[in-house]
């Protein structure tokens, strides 16, 4: 397994509140950060006044802006009142990400929680918050030498993946074996990406499925993906019986390439995203991953208040020598929508257009 745990303690429930555990939360003895601009933060405490940079990757995949930004702002005041959060998005592209995290690590930051375009590249940034004393956390996306890390067992949720494929198969009573099936991975600067397509590949083939073209989508780009699939589509000698797809984005992509084409592959994604929710509800989606994204955002959030207090959070388990936290994830067909309902995912939001009958049918509410 790619991950290598050390020692896997339980993994955050989904859904339930999360146990931090032995982390440390004060805000205290911090050195104040200058100059910054502040999207959380407010009133004063006896806590101590820190500023935390969080450097998110892009805004293509709707979780970022949408859930991981405002509940992250949100756990950081519920921990310190008095911090403030210096929030900028990459927009995919690497170099403006290492000028936000050096802008950052020179404002003197007393934080930075970072979830990395491309995590190959950190290292020259990370060296500069190193020499300034900066603790940085790796968030959803690992990189070495992070203080801490927090994010979703993304080989497991590979596996998932690939399980849900061979489950989908299997509900149209089609053997794996009885035709190709081709896998659209994420973005090949996204370690994670590695992860999904590790544990997505091993459960295939232990599936006995027959895995012959694969393809990495640049940037998760949808349309990067429906481009391949049409070019795959006209030239294969024989149509896809499945199509992998690492999130909903991309499957958005595939699931518009096959149309085309009037071929219907079972298709997967991840994320539970809106849009990947309402193609599963048509039935043109099989299944998606649910991510409860407030438990992550809780756990970088105060991992960086008691970094930025001079305390060292502990995590549950560790990763590649790293204090980390997990969170489980959920796999959703159209029988489970509802139970995914509720503050991340919200009813109004998917019973739209010509999905609001199919919420009905399905107990969407």
């Amino acid at each position: 397994m790619r991950h290598n745990l050390q020692s896997r303690k339980k993994f955050a429930v989904l859904g339930a509140s999360v146990a931090i555990g032995a982390l440390a939360l004060s805000g205290c003895g911090s050195q104040k950060g200058q100059g910054n601009e502040e999207s959380g933060g407010g009133s004063s405490s006896g806590d101590g006044e820190v500023t935390i940079a969080l450097l998110l990757p892009e805004s293509k995949t709707t979780r970022y802006e949408s859930l991981d930004k405002p509940n992250f702002e949100k756990y950081v005041k519920e921990a310190n009142p008095d911090a403030k959060v210096k929030y900028s998005n990459a927009n995919q592209d690497a170099t403006q990400q290492q000028q936000q995290f050096e802008a950052a690590v020179t404002e003197g930051v007393d934080a930075i929680v970072l979830d990395p375009v491309d995590a190959s590249a950190v290292s020259s940034a990370l060296s500069k918050a190193k020499a300034k004393k900066i603790p940085v956390i790796a968030y959803d996306r690992f990189f070495k030498d992070a203080d801490y890390y927090t994010s979703f067992d993304n080989k497991k949720i590979g596996n998932l993946q690939g399980q849900a494929v061979l489950d989908g198969l299997k509900a149209e009573d089609k053997d794996p074996k009885s035709g190709p099936v081709w896998m659209v991975n994420g973005d090949p600067k996204d370690p994670n990406a590695a992860d999904f397509k590790a544990g997505a590949e091993e459960t295939l083939k232990k599936g006995g499925a027959d895995i012959t073209e694969s393809h990495d989508a640049l940037d998760w780009d949808p349309g990067d993906a429906r481009q391949w699939v049409e070019g795959q589509l006209q030239t294969a000698d024989k149509d896809p019986i499945a199509i992998y797809s690492a999130n909903d984005g991309t499957a958005g992509g595939v699931i518009a390439a096959t149309k085309k084409a009037k071929v219907k592959p079972v298709i997967t994604g991840q994320d539970a995203e809106v849009d990947g929710l309402q193609n599963i509800l048509r039935g043109d989606q099989y299944a998606t991953i649910y991510k409860a994204i407030p438990p992550q955002a809780e756990f970088a959030a105060k991992a960086a208040v008691a970094l930025a207090g001079g305390e060292k959070p502990e995590g549950s388990t560790t990763y590649k020598d790293t204090p980390t936290d997990f969170v489980e994830a959920k796999v959703v067909t159209k029988d489970n929508v509802k139970d995914i309902v509720g503050d991340q995912i919200k009813a109004e939001d998917i019973c739209t257009g010509d999905v609001k009958k199919l919420c009905s049918d399905y107990g969407v509410k």
